[in-house]
Order: C-alpha cells, then structure tokens, then sequence
C-alpha cells in the first residue's frame, strides 16, 4: 500500500446479497464484511456518499446511514478535510471473532439522529482556520507567557474580546473588568460564590429553564427562584414581590427552552429592578448569534453596565469541548470576581491567544455567517417537515438559536412520547426537564437542529410522527 499516493476504497466489490431488509442496513453489512475480511484495508478512503450513492443507484441517505452506523460500530472513522477512512480493528476483533452489532431488523433504530438542544453542527468546526490561529498563537508566544498565567485570563485575549463584544454586541465591554473562563457555567458558578461571599441567599431565574442552574446554585449554597416566562420573556415585575432576592439570571437574547425575545418593556423593567433593589443582573447572552428574521438584539449589558454582568462563550458558536467562555462585570463587582478565582479559571494560555488570533484574523466572523445560512435553511427545513408529518404541533419562539419548542396536541404524553422517539432512534428533549413541575396540561417537546445533518431532516420528523402518535390518547 506505501507505493500508492492514496489508497481509495472506490473499486472494491460490495456483496449486497444474503438476508433481505432495507437497502441501508444491506449496504452496512456488506461494507462491514468488507472491512473483517480485508478487502477494504485499514486506513482506506471510503468514496464521497454522493459518489457512491450514483454507483450504487440509490439515495445518498442510504450511503450516509451505512458511513454513521460503521462510525458508530468503530469501523470507520471520519475526520472533516480527510474523508471517511476505514479503522484498524485487527487488534479488537478477528474474523473467528467478529465485532458485536446490534439487530439488523427493520423495524430497529440503529443510527441515532440528535433533535435534542445543546449542540452546534460540531462537522462544521473551522479545523483549519482553528489550526493556523493555534500555529499563529504559539509562534508569536513570548517567554512569559510560559510562566502562570493571570488568573483573570490572558491580557492579550481580554482586549480583543472587549473590542469584539463592544462591535458586535453592542457591550459596554473594558478589558479591565472582563474575565476569561471556562464557559458559562464556570462564569455563573464564579459569580455565585461572589452572591454567597456577600450574603445573597436565593437567586431568581426563568421559569422554564436551564435545568443545570438549579446545580451551579445548590453547590455554591444559593436556592433557585422560579420567574416565570411568557411570550414577552421574563415577567420582570414579579421580581419586586420577592425582597430577599437582589440577584437574577436571564437569556434576553433568546430564552432557553421558550425560544422568546425579551421585550422593550421588560427589558426597561428588568433594568429599573436593579436600580431600585440594588440587585444584580447575570445576562447569558446564550445564543445571541444566530438569529434569522432579523438583526440580534443588542446585550442588555450595553444599557446597564452597573448593575449587568454579562456572561458569554463559544460552546454554541464553535464547540463545547473548546472550553472557551467570557464574562464582563460591572466595575464594583470586578475586585469581588477577581478575589473569589482560587485558580486559573479560563482554558490554557495557547488556546486563548488562538482564539484571539481567530478573532483578530476575521475567521470568527466568516464562520458565524456561514453558520447562520446553515442553521437558517435547516430550521426552515426542520418546520417544513413538521408541518407536513405533524400539523396538529405547533412550533413557538422566534426564529433564532439552535433549538425550537414543538407544543403536542392534545391527549399526547410529552415523556412518552420522547421515550418512544428515543427507541426509534431519534433523541429529543422533554418541556417537563426544564421546569420545576410538570405542566401536563401543556406538553411539548424541545427540539434542536444544531448537530443535526441535513439530510437527516425529513427521516427524524417521520419517526418522531409515529412516536408522538404512540404517546397521544385517543380522544
């Protein structure tokens, strides 16, 4: 194999005889056979889906199930700029003892499609553009930068960010009063050992919402206020019933999971709160950049910069896994932040010269806006097929973000009938999961496209059809 240049699997034989079944799963076990016997050698590039589907005179989405079910039996590996590439699994199984596969019957789920929120389409990362800012990152280190780092985060990386957050967000945003963390939860947790250092007992938050904040408030001592939210956003007056609470987290920009704006007048409300109280606003701008009917709202931060602490990260831009987050605190708080970090509290010092370079470079930039065509065609893709498959749904919250709230008819079971997606091979995420009692009355579902392929649309919504139907009473 080292005298070819490349070692392509285009010309191997596939056997798409024996047992019967859909054309997808055929396709799985020849390809499997393949690579156990050997005919498809280790480190051999599979063909691009489209070519092999034109070969093969079938579907692209037949391909592309096969190439996610070989990934996920460990037979393949796919890597974005490589292709897909088949692994070396003469070490975990031989031909005496073949790999475990699940059962090939029709009626089984085998690739999993993700409809549940939480996730950006991770194929998408920039690895090149990420790479050249890492080599951009380390050839420009100086020998300090070796040594330990600040724990507010690299000096470098904050006035870049505030220059950012400033034109893009429209943030009162001074490197002097901005921290570089490990994402938002670390931001907020950081920001709850402050409330708890200074007195603060109870903490106001959206009713429904982010389920792990209940976590981040109960490990640094503090307890969950539920607000609740309504088409408008926050119910910011309903803040001055609670006098002991004198601190609040929203998401103005787009609510998780009600997928509402903040309204003008609640976010002038919200603002007069924390004038009158004294209290803080912890702003997650979660999701602020993608937005499709419109212009983003700017940060509430940028008209309150006294009583907002703005709080920020690329998990739903770039990937989670960068650890990369950011928070700007009004000037009075900023020495209380600074003495509660008991240790670096942002990602390693390369990364975040890297991302200052990403973003000095425009990369960031250009992969937001290619981002938010994706997303766009995707969401307008993914209510499309809602309406066909499922016209007794209804599908609220603005046009923005990664996620979407589908309301279910009446007489359907929201936990039933997630269970029952989840077995046909389709992971959404239950209304009830985010809220602090259930709302039987009104079920519905969480649905998010950020890491869901294309082409994998129209297949999810048909079994999510079924399973939604298996969860509602006759009436």
């Amino acid at each position: 194999m080292e005298k070819f240049q490349t070692n392509c699997a285009s010309d191997v034989l596939l056997d798409l005889a024996g047992p019967g079944g859909p054309l997808h799963v055929q396709l799985t076990r020849a390809m499997r056979e393949a690579i156990r016997s050997g005919r498809l050698q280790a480190g051999s590039t599979l063909p691009p889906s489209r070519r092999l589907a034109s070969e093969l005179g079938c579907s692209r989405w037949v391909v592309t199930e096969a190439y996610a079910q070989l990934a996920a039996e460990g037979y393949v590996t796919a890597a974005a700029g490589s292709g897909t590439r088949v692994r070396d699994v003469s070490g975990e199984a031989t031909r005496d003892q073949p790999l475990p596969a699940a059962p090939e019957t029709a009626g089984s789920a085998r690739v999993l499609l993700d409809l549940a929120p939480g996730l950006p389409e991770v194929r998408a990362f920039p690895m090149r553009q990420w790479i050249s800012a890492v080599r951009s990152a380390a050839a420009g280190m100086a020998s300090a930068d070796l040594g330990y780092p600040d724990p507010a985060g690299h000096p470098y990386l904050r006035q870049v960010l505030a220059g950012y957050l400033a034109r893009v967000r429209g943030a009162e945003a001074d490197a002097a009063n901005l921290v570089i963390t490990a994402g938002a939860t670390d931001a907020i947790g950081l920001l709850c050992r402050v409330l708890r250092m200074c007195g603060h007992s109870a903490v106001a938050v959206e009713h429904p919402g982010w389920h792990r904040l209940r976590e981040v408030l109960t490990t640094a001592g503090l307890g969950a206020v539920p607000i609740p939210v309504d088409d408008q956003g926050l119910r910011a007056g309903l803040l001055y019933g609670h006098d002991a609470v004198r601190a609040v987290i929203v998401s103005p920009a787009h609510q998780f999971p009600a997928g509402v704006v903040m309204s003008p007048q609640r976010r002038a409300m919200l603002l007069a709160w924390a004038r009158d109280s004294g209290g803080l606003i912890i702003e997650d701008d979660y999701d602020a950049e993608f937005r499709y009917d419109r212009r983003p709202v700017g940060v509430l931060q940028g008209a309150g910069q006294s009583s907002v602490a703005l709080i920020g990260s690329v998990t739903k831009t770039l990937s989670p896994a960068m650890g990369v987050g950011w928070m700007v605190t009004p000037p009075g708080v900023t020495p209380l932040v600074r003495a509660a970090i008991v240790r670096p509290s942002g990602p390693p010092v390369i990364d975040q010269l890297a991302f200052a370079a990403f973003l000095r470079s425009g990369h960031y930039d250009r992969h937001l806006r290619a981002a938010r065509i994706r997303y766009r065609a995707r969401r307008s893709r993914l209510v499309e097929a809602i309406a066909t498959h499922l016209p007794d749904c209804r599908i609220t919250g603005a046009a923005a973000g990664l996620h979407m709230l589908m309301h279910l008819p009446a007489g359907a079971d929201a936990a039933s009938a997630a269970r029952l997606a989840l077995a046909a091979g389709v992971k959404v995420a239950n209304l009830d999961i985010y809220t602090f009692t259930p709302i039987p009355h009104e079920p519905a579902l969480v649905l998010g496209y950020g890491n869901l392929g294309d082409h994998q649309v129209e297949p999810a919504v048909a079994r999510l059809e079924l399973a939604i139907r298996g969860a509602t009473s006759s009436p």
